[in-house]
């Protein structure tokens, strides 16, 4: 990489991005290889940078982002390792760090992922489950050393308790006793050198035979191991000594173990790191809401709506432009502060970001090409001490990309030919531009000289750019516009910021008439972009106007079509629901007529007969194809009370009345319908309050003597009820039995599975005039019957 390259790279602001990639990535290891990252020129390589950043942006949407905090480099402290050293605490916690990312890591991805080009760093990662529980359990902390780290060290460190508990005894005595409470200056046990000590008034110190450790800064305070304790604490040493030793043996051995595995644990760092890098890309593209461009290596750049990395998304204009396809050079112009340099910038950053494997800010369809070498001249290098101009420093930098570009090169050239006399600049720019185009490279360059325009117009294979500004409101509205040459309105500026009508009109007559009119078409060629923009943006919205309204047009339709073929459907079904209820009551009623013509005995009847069965099938059949055909709804005013037992009801879906025999605890009623039984809804029935109405009106009021002859004297059969219907004619059979006086009554309910027994025998509990009651016996109807008797 020449130096004119490298610092292009800071001039496009690559190291800013690369700053935050860093940023995006977990493990110190990964942020040096994010910040050490280089533009590739090979295709290939670039192809597969960039495929690798879309494979992990994947796994993050549907996995969330991995962890690469515990990674650290170790290499050093293995080679030492492996030549036989010994490592510290921190040094194996990085060993173990290493091996825990890599197990973490080795199951972020499952066996039933779909596979990607991140597989073969996946498989690379060797888990050492066993050397990483080593580690962990027997190093809590960079200072401390686990006491289960071997047997030894736990007895030891056992033993060391023991000596303490000791010595704070004995030496608690001592302070505690009144003999030599007055030679303390407190009652305290401390340590000093390793050793416990009281702590004794200068003087008195003679007073506490016993070895001097240590003396309080002002002097009045010795701090003395009294004599009783010496042998205690000599023996607490010579433990700690040995606590020393075993950790140095379990040290060595972890340190053994882990050189043993120096060539995995290197590569699983390595591994680490690039898929630390690999998924900080992911991260970063999603924070700038990139996507990965189509690369190619012919030279050609097509940027949708391409955005600035380092500007602000929410202020940065998008830009979209074309180069190396129908032309290889671009000439921008427009006012300062236009936004040509942001252009110029966003090519080359972008195309850097891509050879580095980034995703790019760009719209999807972007195109863009590698370059050997991206050679920029942005920005002004004067130097006092160098005896530098402003022109000297272009011209410098310059004469270093004639040296070096070539058909693999892009070539950025900001305010060519600025910085001399105007003639003799846009002569030089020209023949620049002309020289980097017969070697071949692609060249976008910025100026102000109206002779570069009519270049630009002029020549194939260069093609005109300006930056648009509203001289209304001075502001640039930062848009790139293809084949327009710009203009630098200065004149027009000046006038809105103040500057004298006089000045002006004397400026503007010192100003050449071929560049006056040249100043005028360029003028009128604004407008009339302007205006065509405008109507084209008009025609834009309306197009998507209407294509809102025919696909709000169209789903509606669908959405009718969906809910006709759903009522339809539904109205099938319910047609058929019923067509199938009145076959099973006809083909019941036929098995009941087959089982009587085998009782008749004239022929001519059973002829009868088999006529009468084919003409009601025939009318089934023709009701089945009526109810097909379907039938208008028909509306029905709301009911002004709630159904009742006893009520007529209609079956809506059978258009036939039945009677309400009882009401079941969901809401659900029991129908009677002629010899047939149902369990009906209540939105399948219909209350016929009219009917009820009459029937109220005209039953008769009954005594008690008539009521008697309605009961059967001694006994009621609820044999073939179910229990619910079975309780309420029971009620009602109890009630008209008790008013005729009855002592004891015969309930029969039969024997069956004796649900109906339990149910009889539930509602006898409840009724408050039923003295007692009893299964039958033999000759009453045993298990078969209940006899109940009355208070």
């Amino acid at each position: 990489m020449s130096e004119l390259y490298e610092k292009s790279l800071i001039k496009l602001e690559l190291p800013v991005v690369l700053d935050q990639l860093a940023s995006c990535a977990g493990s110190h290891g990964g942020k040096e290889a994010c910040l050490r990252l280089c533009p590739s020129s090979d295709l290939e390589e670039v192809k597969l940078l960039l495929e690798q950043t879309t494979a992990a942006s994947a796994l993050c949407t549907r996995k969330g982002n991995p962890v690469f905090g515990d990674v650290s480099d170790v290499e050093s402290s293995l080679e030492r390792a492996d030549r036989g050293g010994c490592l510290q605490p921190v040094e194996l916690l990085r060993i173990g760090g290493v091996l825990r990312s890599t197990r973490t890591i080795k199951a972020y991805v499952s066996e039933d992922e779909p596979p990607t080009v991140l597989d073969t760093l996946f498989d690379a990662l060797t888990p050492n489950k066993y050397l990483e529980d080593r580690i962990f359990g027997a190093i809590l902390s960079e200072e401390e050393i686990a006491d289960n780290a071997s047997p030894e060290l736990s007895d030891i460190r056992r033993h060391m308790r023991i000596q303490a508990g000791k010595i704070r005894d004995s030496l608690q005595k001592i302070i505690s006793s009144p003999a030599y409470s007055k030679y303390l200056r407190e009652p305290i046990i401390t340590i000093r050198q390793g050793r416990y000590v009281v702590p004794v008034k200068a003087e008195c110190k003679n007073d506490v035979p016993g070895l001097v450790h240590d003396v309080s800064a002002t002097g009045s305070t010795y701090f003395v191991e009294p004599m009783s304790a010496v042998n205690a604490n000599n023996a607490l040493r010579e433990l700690e000594l040995k606590e020393k030793k075993e950790i140095e043996r379990i040290l060595a051995e972890l340190s053994s173990e882990s050189a043993a595995h120096r060539s995995d644990i290197n590569l699983n760092y390595s591994m680490l790191v690039q898929l630390d890098v690999i998924f900080a890309k992911a991260k970063l593209a999603y924070r700038m809401q990139a996507w990965a461009p189509e690369m190619n290596d012919k030279g050609v750049v097509q940027l949708r709506k391409a955005r600035h990395p380092l500007i602000d998304s929410h202020k940065v204009v998008p830009i979209s432009l074309r180069l190396g396809s129908d032309f290889d050079t671009m000439i921008i112009t427009g006012p300062n502060t236009g936004g040509k340099t942001v252009t110029l910038k966003t090519i080359g950053l972008l195309t850097l970001m891509a050879e580095c494997g980034l995703h790019i800010p760009a719209g999807d369809g972007s195109t863009l090409s590698t370059f050997d070498a991206i050679l920029a001249d942005i920005g002004d290098e004067q130097s006092i001490a160098q005896s530098l101009s402003t022109f000297s420093s272009h011209m410098r930098t310059i004469v270093d990309v004639v040296d070096q570009c070539d058909s693999r090169t892009l070539v950025l050239f900001d305010e060519l030919g600025a910085g001399t006399d105007p003639a003799e600049g846009a002569a030089l720019a020209i023949a620049l531009i002309e020289f980097a185009r017969k070697m071949g490279s692609r060249v976008v360059a910025t100026t102000h000289y109206a002779e570069l325009k009519l270049y630009a117009m002029r020549t194939d294979g260069v093609i005109n750019a300006s930056c648009e500004f509203d001289v209304e409101t001075l502001q640039p509205t930062y848009k790139l516009l293809i084949g327009i040459p710009g203009k630098s309105n200065a004149f027009a500026i000046s006038r809105k910021l103040g500057l004298p009508e006089d000045i002006l009109k004397e400026a503007d007559n010192l100003v050449g008439k071929s560049d006056r009119d040249f100043e005028d078409v360029l003028s009128q060629l604004e407008q009339q972009r302007q205006q065509m923009e405008s109507a084209r943006h008009e025609a834009e919205q309306l197009k998507q106007e209407t294509a809102k309204i025919r696909e709000q047009s169209e789903e509606m339709r669908l959405q009718l079509q969906k809910e006709k073929e759903r009522a339809m459907e539904t109205a099938r079904k319910e047609a058929q629901y019923i067509i199938d209820e009145a076959r099973t009551a006809a083909n019941l009623a036929s098995e009941e007529l087959k089982a009587l013509r085998k009782q008749l005995q004239d022929s001519a009847d059973t002829s009868n007969f088999n006529q009468r069965q084919a003409d009601v099938r025939r009318s089934l059949n023709e009701v089945e194809e009526k109810i097909r055909a379907g039938q208008p709804k028909i509306e029905r005013p709301q009911p002004t009370r709630d159904i009742l037992i006893g009520d007529t009801v209609e079956l809506l879906k059978l258009g036939t009345k039945a009677n309400v025999i009882a009401i079941n605890k969901d809401g659900t009623y029991q129908l009677q319908a002629g010899i047939l039984k149902m369990t009906a809804k209540a939105d399948e029935i219909y209350l016929l309050e009219q009917e009820n109405i009459y029937k109220v009106k005209s039953r008769p009021a009954h005594s008690g003597r008539e009521m008697k002859k309605d009961v059967t004297p001694m006994e009621v059969d609820l044999r073939g009820m179910d229990a619910v219907e079975a309780t309420c004619t029971l009620g009602l059979y109890l009630d008209n039995a008790m008013r005729s006086g009855m002592k004891t009554v015969r309930i029969i309910h039969g024997k069956g599975t004796g649900v109906l027994r339990n149910a009889v025998h539930q509602e006898l509990k409840k009724n408050k005039f039923i003295k007692n009651y009893r299964l039958g016996v033999y000759g009453e109807g045993e298990d078969g019957v209940t006899i109940a008797e009355f208070r």
